[in-house]
C-alpha cells in the first residue's frame, strides 16, 4: 500500500478544488433521463463511470451535452431506445442504476448486469426484488436485466409516484 510520509514542520497552504460523489452523481444522471427538459447537472467528477454512463445515456436517444468537464446538461426526451447496448455498461456497476428510470418513464427496461467491481461481485437481488414487489417482472436473461411494468395497481401506483416526485422537484 502507498503512503506519504510528511516531515516538515511548515504548514500546508493552498486550495483543492472538490468534486461530487461519483456514486451519487451516477444516481442523479440516471435518474435525469425521465425529464423530458434540460437537467443541468454541476460538480460531477471527471472520472470513466461517469463518461461511460454519460455515453449509455446518450446512445438511447437522450440529448447529452457537455458544457465543461464538470458540468452536464440532459434532455430525455429523445429516448427512443428502452435496451441499453453500450458495451462500457458491462463494465461498470451502475448499469442497473437505469432500470428505475426507464421502468418509471416507459414501463420497461433492458440493461446489461453490472461489472466492474474490482473488491468483487456484490449482488442487486433487494434491487429485483424491489422491482417485483412494485409489480413488475423481472428476468434476467444471457447477462441481461429484462424488467416489465405489468401494469398492475402497485406499479401503475409506483410509475404515477415518479411522474408527481419529478414534477414537484423541477
Amino acid at each position: 500500500m502507498a503512503q506519504y510520509i510528511m516531515k516538515g514542520g511548515n504548514p500546508l497552504v493552498g486550495e483543492v478544488s472538490i468534486s461530487g460523489a461519483k456514486n451519487a452523481a451516477l444516481g442523479i444522471l440516471a435518474a435525469s433521463v425521465m425529464a423530458d427538459e434540460d437537467v443541468l447537472i454541476e460538480n460531477l467528477p471527471d472520472v470513466q463511470d461517469i463518461n461511460m454512463m454519460l455515453d449509455a445515456i446518450r446512445e438511447i436517444g437522450a440529448d447529452v451535452t457537455r458544457l465543461d468537464t464538470h458540468t452536464v446538461r440532459i434532455n430525455g426526451k429523445g429516448i427512443r431506445e428502452l435496451s441499453v447496448e453500450s458495451e462500457n455498461m458491462t463494465r461498470i456497476r451502475a448499469s442497473y442504476y437505469l432500470i428505475g428510470a426507464l421502468l418509471g418513464k416507459y414501463g420497461r427496461a433492458d440493461v446489461p448486469m453490472p461489472g466492474g467491481c474490482e473488491i468483487g461481485q456484490r449482488p442487486i437481488d433487494q434491487h429485483l426484488k424491489g422491482f417485483r414487489a412494485l409489480g413488475a417482472e423481472v428476468e434476467i436473461v444471457n447477462g441481461r436485466i429484462r424488467v416489465e411494468s405489468k401494469n398492475s395497481a402497485e406499479s401503475t401506483s409506483f410509475l404515477m409516484w415518479c411522474r408527481s416526485a419529478l414534477r414537484s422537484m423541477s
